[in-house]
């Protein structure tokens, strides 16, 4: 597919981050789009970001739906295909995510099943409700976004990631089955895993917004416990730390993971668009995603020990997971 123009895209996940700019660089092509998220307030934005660029005839339709949801999902699809008149459609992004339930053995077991929910399930119920409209059409693709925690399942020695990896692996392993399955029953669709680095956008943040169903990032007593012993395994004194004082480190966290990133959102879509005009089912995003992809295939037996780390941060400056 190499000209997007008058096609038919639907993206998850789109009120900010990489979705919000998938949208806009597919609608300035003259592809119009179907965008969801769970946040209306964010859906505007995207529309009318998107619209302000948009070629004359160009359609642009924002949902409201929460992707772990089949029922939501497939009223989505009911959606789409009455708002824009067609029985088909060309370009599934199935990109909507967040991060979370980071320890299986310790953690909240709600968080942990809410980001697997939105994170894998999101990914399956999309494709279950429009396979069949991308199959209608005359060519078709399937874009899922893993992540580079899609083949390395650590954010380092002293995070644990059990949830957003063990959905981003799925993620990746049901797109790679893909590619052949759409071969034989569908060789007009292709399919492709995007896995990114580090990429500037607000992920860290509306994950805590959404885990605590809130438009603000909360503290709660059990993000106090776990805050003060990762840094005590990271031999800092953490005894004294207060609720106010975790919230501001949380804050300033997402917004250093958003600001200085390596790699802008923009540009990761940019990047997505051209892996799939190429037709490339592995589409790698970042300077650090090439590195850590070598560098897990040269040692895999040694990804998750401290040292690999520090090589890692050597190698590609990268210190913290999409």
């Amino acid at each position: 597919m190499k000209d997007f123009s008058g096609k038919l895209a639907v993206v998850t996940g789109g009120g900010t981050g990489m979705g919000r700019e998938l949208v806009r660089q597919l609608v300035a092509e003259g592809c119009d789009v179907a965008t969801c998220d769970v946040s209306a307030a964010n859906m505007a934005v995207t529309r009318q970001l998107a619209e302000a660029s948009a070629p004359q005839g160009t359609r642009v339709s924002t949902h409201v739906a929460d992707v772990a949801s089949e029922a939501a999902v497939n009223a989505f699809r009911d959606a789409v295909v009455a708002a824009h008149g067609r029985d088909y459609i060309n370009l599934l992004f199935n990109n909507a995510g967040i991060g979370g339930g980071g320890s299986f053995v310790a953690g909240d077991r709600g968080e942990w099943e809410r980001t697997f929910a939105i994170c894998w399930n999101g990914v399956y119920n999309c494709a279950r409700a429009f396979m069949p409209l991308l199959v209608r059409s005359s060519e078709g693709h399937i874009i899922n976004t893993s992540s580079v925690n899609g083949f390395w399942a650590s954010l380092g020695p002293q995070t644990a990631h059990t949830a957003y990896s063990a959905a981003k692996f799925a993620v990746k392993g049901f797109t790679e089955a893909l590619v052949n399955d759409l071969r034989l029953n569908a060789p007009h669709v292709k399919a492709s895993v995007v896995m990114p680095g580090h990429i500037g956008t607000s992920i860290v943040e509306n994950s805590q917004k959404i885990l605590r169903d809130s438009d603000e990032i909360v503290v709660g007593e059990a993000d106090l416990a776990v805050a003060r012993a990762q840094m005590t395994r990271m031999g800092i004194d953490a005894s004294a730390l207060t609720l106010e004082q975790v919230r501001a480190m949380r804050v300033q966290m997402a917004n250093a993971f958003r600001d200085n990133a390596p790699m802008t959102a923009a540009q990761a879509a940019t990047v997505i668009l051209d892996g799939v005009r190429a037709e490339r089912w592995r589409i790698l995003v970042g300077r650090d995603a090439d590195a850590l992809d070598r560098m897990v295939r040269a040692s895999p037996e040694e990804a998750y020990e401290p040292g690999f780390m520090e090589r890692l941060r050597n190698e590609a400056g990268w210190a913290l997971g999409r």
